[in-house]
């Protein structure tokens, strides 16, 4: 098999690599087995770059299918009498780790079930027991229902495993904002048919191909164990054996400092993601005071219009790329859940394309905005449905798939159900317009409003965003709607008394006063541990049963009365977390409230040395309040 230089930058020698590479995939046999030889084929070009202090490691695809093999004969040891076809649960953060063990239960004739580690031991315990598992590799957790054996433990052999056919199916589990969890299987027929979909979108979209440096390589960002991750993630690129760049945490530093020192090209995420970036964005932009902000809304307009629009990106927002990603990222898509308009806008003004995309675990990847054009990228469009799907809106506006790359199984508590040649109802809210479909929200979703007609908050709750509220969620009440609010539970009764205001006057911008039959501050975030999108059932289950921390405005005091050094200390902690000076309450936690990061927090540090000539304690007996820092700091003084 000829090779392949991996530093490439001729787009047309990357087009006809990939169809080389495509043509390859379409000559050998459907199986896991031509999958895995095609993707490892290019042995010199790097799988996996990792910071570890000041080296970066890197990994080329030849070490990394070595070590597949090598692991496998061990792993197969360890499986003994395990008939083929077994299921071996994968209970694993993204990693080389991953890729090495994935491929390595495969190798040994069994099937992997991706466990989902945002779900509790239960919901995760009742898959495996349920799918007949037989082993979980995991990198520490144990699971009683089933043998467990660490990763580490699974070290590479002398040998190689002799291998022959590979396991023929993988398992992947829903995300569980659901009734149930699902699992639902693929087979090598079907991701094939995903692989043959990432070529069409190379071909409509010469974005997408584009390199920095000769590389492309994409952040490690989602869960391979995650659909969008396995499919637009993992199975995409490394096909084309492209680059993955590992995250040692998810903090945002950690991000911007990782994307930047590896040069990324390429980030697929969530909206939430995509959300908690651009708020930081615009809260730095707002801190430059008024003539900034007013200039960057000015850019935002202009940058839909044609040519224009280019050199206002191309120049106009440099120091918004020069203080986020830099000029290295080329290519984005968003996917999961519902974006904002202003989120889409943003993005695609600064100099990064953002497409959204369509997907759920029950069919994998079906379609993306692959649109050059500005106004399309911006208007929540989920494009056109790639080559292996078809789409059709049910008389009720739910959106049916059918196609050669859908899970051919979904496998639930109640039953299996074998989705064939058929549609497949994903209950999903849709619409086509232009030749292009917007997805308008989940069906079950809808509440009758207080007016009695049908409210879809997934069209409403982009459209309320407030300064002090982390998210905002509409749920069904007892008798009507109810918007729930996550604010800080710190945040005194003038703050919430003007924002109750400000919603109210929003609501009725939107003429949907009557429709919603009460406002409801929640004193904490409504996103939960590691969910990446609001659990719409469980918020309102919880505020049905009275267990949301709510906050009374009438039993909050007025706000505190602040002392010249306290009114200076919170200052220097809103220059640091990039807020406005009213917006921290004295109270409230530099991290768990604010949301402040460890670089942020030593920003502080040496602000309030520079600013008073006091050295804060750190580790264990760290000051990270206002009220508490300006009690050190008086005493020192």
């Amino acid at each position: 098999m000829a090779k392949f230089d991996h530093h490439i930058e001729n787009y047309k020698t990357l087009n006809s690599f990939a169809q080389y590479k495509i043509d390859r995939l379409n000559s050998a046999p459907p199986t896991m087995r031509s999958l895995y030889e095609l993707m490892f084929s290019e042995r010199n070009n790097v799988i996996f770059e990792q910071s570890r202090g000041y080296k970066i490691d890197k990994t080329t695809y030849g070490e990394c299918k070595d070590n597949i093999e090598r692991r496998a004969t061990t792993l197969k040891a360890m499986l003994g009498d395990a008939p083929t076809d077994s299921v071996v649960g994968l209970y694993m953060d993204n990693g080389l780790d991953w890729i090495e063990m994935f491929w390595a239960v495969l190798l040994c004739g069994c099937r992997p079930l991706l466990l989902n580690l945002r779900l509790d031991t239960l919901a995760l315990e009742d898959a495996l027991k349920k799918m007949n598992a037989v082993l979980v590799i995991s990198d520490g957790k144990v699971f009683d229902c089933v043998k467990t054996v660490n990763q580490k433990d699974i070290v590479g052999a002398e040998t190689k495993l002799d291998y022959d056919a590979l396991g023929t199916e993988i398992f992947v589990m829903s995300s569980g904002t659901s009734a149930s969890v699902k699992v639902c299987g693929y087979t090598a027929k079907q991701f094939i048919e995903q692989v043959r979909d990432s070529m069409h979108i190379i071909k409509q979209n010469p974005r997408i191909k584009k390199h920095c440096e000769g590389n492309l390589k994409l952040l490690a960002f989602l869960p391979f164990y995650h659909i969008f991750g396995l499919v637009a993630v993992y199975i995409w690129f490394g096909f084309f054996s492209r680059t993955f760049v590992k995250l040692n945490d998810l903090s945002p530093d950690t991000i911007l400092n990782t994307i930047r020192r590896h040069k990324v090209t390429h980030i697929f995420a969530v909206p939430l993601f995509w959300d908690t970036v651009y708020k930081k964005a615009i809260a730095t932009i707002k801190a430059r005071g008024e003539k900034t902000y007013k200039k960057f809304r000015k850019g935002l307009r202009l940058a839909g219009v044609p040519i224009l629009g280019k050199l206002v990106t191309k120049f106009g927002f440099k120091e918004v790329r020069d203080n986020l990603f830099g000029d290295s990222v080329k290519f984005t898509i968003t996917g999961g859940s519902a974006v904002s308009a202003d989120v889409l806008r943003f993005f695609n003004a600064a100099g990064y394309p953002l497409a959204n995309g369509y997907g759920m675990t029950e069919i994998g990847i079906t379609s993306v905005e692959l649109s050059t054009k500005f106004k399309l990228l911006t208007n929540g469009s989920v494009g056109t449905t790639l080559p292996s799907v078809e789409y059709k809106i049910s008389a009720d506006g739910e959106l049916l798939v059918k196609g050669r790359s859908v899970s051919h199984e979904i496998i639930e508590s109640d039953g299996t159900t074998v989705i064939g040649d058929g549609y497949y109802n994903t209950h999903d809210l849709a619409k086509k317009q232009g030749g292009r479909y917007y997805i308008l929200g989940r069906k079950d979703d809808l509440i009758v409003g207080a007016s009695g007609e049908n409210l879809n908050p997934n069209l409403v709750e982009p459209k309320l965003t407030f300064d002090g509220v982390s998210e905002v969620c509409i749920v069904a009440g007892k008798t009507a709607p109810v918007l729930l609010a996550g604010v800080s539970r710190f945040a005194d009764k003038a703050k919430l008394s003007a924002l109750l205001d400000e919603i109210k006057a929003r609501l009725a911008e939107l003429n949907m006063t009557a429709q919603i039959g009460n406002i409801v501050f929640v004193g904490e975030p409504l996103l939960r541990g590691e969910e990446f999108k609001l659990n719409r059932r469980r918020l309102r289950s919880e505020y049905l049963a009275g267990t949301l921390p709510v906050v009374d405005i009438d039993k909050l005091s007025d706000a505190e009365q602040l002392d010249e050094l306290q009114r200076s200390v919170r200052a220097l902690f809103a220059v640091a977390l990039g807020k406005d000076g009213e917006a921290v309450a004295v109270n409230a936690d530099f991290f768990a409230d604010e949301g402040g990061s460890s670089l942020d927090y030593y920003a502080l540090l040496a602000a309030v040395q520079n600013e008073f000539g006091v050295a804060l304690p750190q580790g264990d007996g760290m000051l990270t309040t206002v009220k508490g820092m300006s009690e050190y700091i008086k005493g020192k003084l």
